[in-house]
């Protein structure tokens, strides 16, 4: 199980900066392209073969200067809920304000670690400076250059010196269903009618984490696990309606996951938050199975089902090979056709397509219709291998790699999910010299 390390604080401080620094990634750059989804917040940061989850709360701030203090005092506090530790970070350049005081109050009261992190430091001055924030009354203190990276090194040491070393996984080679979701989207009422249906079958396991809980289910012809992570604490003053909680509560489930049961609502469709929770769950190559609850509720015609269900590929493109499917939780219907979608899900996430197969299938529709010339230069593709990957992922071996372009590569994974049905799993697929 991966831990999480949330970076809270003020606006500009330099807190997507340093999350930048930590995932080696430009990934929050703050982009002026509306609608974009904000899964660039999350990522994954290694040091000294350690590994954890790095969430920079800042992309999760909206509003004007007088809404900040509210959003921000949510987001600490979920942070402070679901968070291994926190990073605290500050400005050198501007001192101590009124608001870093707001922050530093609700960390203090927590349980967590908290590394208060001063950030600018990149001369002598602002060294001298940075000694003001000791009033905040942290023992955890660090002068960064989040830009130059200065002092980033010693941070991490020490914040791995807390982190829980990671659990071993769960070994059974059975499958591990996550559902996720929005708040108040049914989660709780799906996990509830699964396991009510016939309460002998709950076997939970020792040994596992406070934050996950893996229910062993084992009826109907099915044996695999539930991963919850609903529920589990009672929720303080957190606002359920925060795209951030929704992220947060995800991200550990997903990572742990095999095959995610995506939940909407029918009421209000495919949403940005629910957007985000599905690149979180391409961006881990996790298997996806889309369920939208309360089809019961809404007032239906002949094309019903399908308007729907094309409104929300037209969301998730490219990536629309997805088993979607209508549900009622209170209703029991469906209920357990989710569960077979999923373990289907589950069995093309672990095929293992032959090398020879591979290539006898898909040569000849690369022949038929080879890579376009770039610069005069031809394309030549030789030899397709899959890779030895825990989700599918394939190399297509050729003459000059850098020259094939994204449209021919969708092409490609559309025909090896025509031939092969990797329907509901995010396929990879790499150009290598030959």
């Amino acid at each position: 199980m991966n831990n999480i390390v949330a970076i809270v604080g003020r606006p500009n401080v330099g807190k997507s900066t340093l999350f930048n620094r930590l995932t080696e990634s430009r990934k929050a750059i703050v982009d002026s392209e509306s609608g974009v989804t904000r899964d660039r917040h999350y990522g994954k940061c290694e040091w000294n073969g350690r590994e954890f989850t790095v969430v920079d709360t800042g992309g999760y701030v909206k509003g004007s200067d007088d809404v900040f203090e509210g959003e921000i005092r949510s987001q600490v506090e979920i942070a402070i809920e679901e968070a291994q530790a926190i990073l605290f970070v500050v400005d050198a350049a501007n001192g101590i304000l009124d608001l870093d005081e707001t922050v530093a109050k609700l960390l203090r009261r927590s349980k967590k670690d908290v590394f208060l992190v001063v950030n600018k430091v990149d001369n002598s001055d602002r060294l001298l400076a940075a000694t003001e924030f000791y009033s905040l009354g942290f023992d955890n203190f660090y002068t960064i250059s989040a830009v130059s990276g200065s002092g980033t090194g010693e941070l991490l040491d020490e914040l791995l010196k807390v982190l829980p070393e990671k659990e071993p996984e769960v070994d059974l080679d059975i499958p591990k269903i996550a559902i996720v979701g929005r708040p108040n989207v049914g989660k709780s009422s799906l996990l509830n009618a699964l396991l009510g249906v016939d309460r002998n079958i709950v076997t939970p396991l020792a040994g596992t984490t406070r934050d996950t809980i893996y229910t062993r289910f084992n009826s109907f012809g099915f044996d695999f696990f539930l991963i919850d992570t609903a529920g589990l604490r009672k929720k303080s003053k957190v606002h359920e309606d925060l795209e951030f909680y929704s992220v947060m509560r995800s991200i550990r489930a997903i990572e742990e996951c095999d095959v995610a049961l995506l939940m909407l609502d029918a009421k209000d469709g495919l949403e940005s938050q629910d957007l985000n929770i599905f690149s979180l769950i391409q961006k881990n190559h996790k298997g996806v199975v889309i369920l939208v609850n309360k089809w019961d509720l809404i007032e239906k015609d002949n094309h019903s089902t399908d308007d729907f269900k094309n409104r929300i590929l037209e969301k998730i493109v490219p990536f629309k090979d997805v088993p979607i499917l209508f549900i009622s939780v209170t209703n029991k219907q469906r209920v357990i056709k989710a569960l077979e979608e999923a373990i289907e899900v589950f069995n093309n996430r672990k095929k293992k397509i032959p090398t020879r197969k591979l290539n006898d299938l898909l040569l000849p529709i690369i022949q038929a219709y080879p890579p376009p010339a770039n610069k005069g230069k031809y394309i030549h593709i030789k030899f397709i291998t899959q890779l030895p990957t825990h989700f599918p992922s394939f190399a297509f071996f050729c003459n000059l790699p850098q020259y094939i372009k994204e449209p021919y590569k969708r092409f490609l994974e559309n025909k090896l999910r025509e031939i092969f049905d990797f329907k509901g799993v995010p396929v990879e697929i790499f150009f290598r010299k030959k």
